[in-house]
């Protein structure tokens, strides 16, 4: 069985509705879709995070590309507390953390 999704709105309806709207029209659409974006990614989060408890271990990659290797100390709303092997302290988005052994 396969899961539908039913929408209020199919995108062509959509696509040409959008042809007719002016300026304050747009931008408030634009915070709409903001916002749920937002909505959907901190869902995303929330799951991930679920994953994991203070005392995993867990590796993560930086921006320069190297590869961190620690234990989580907290978990907070949106992010976890992580201790690393060489004692630093970082705050990573549960979407960027492995478990590790």
């Amino acid at each position: 069985m396969s899961k539908s999704k039913q929408t209020l709105l199919n995108r062509d309806m959509f696509v040409d509705a959008l042809r007719y709207m002016d300026e304050s029209d747009l931008v408030f659409i634009n915070r709409m879709v903001i916002e749920r974006l937002n909505l959907l990614a901190q869902a995303k989060d929330t799951v991930k995070l679920s994953e994991f408890a203070a005392g995993d271990r867990v590796c993560f990659k930086t921006k320069d590309g190297r590869t961190i290797y620690g234990h989580i100390v907290r978990l907070n709303k949106k992010t976890a507390s992580i201790l690393s092997d060489d004692q630093q302290r970082w705050s990573v988005s549960p979407g960027f953390l492995l478990k590790a052994s």
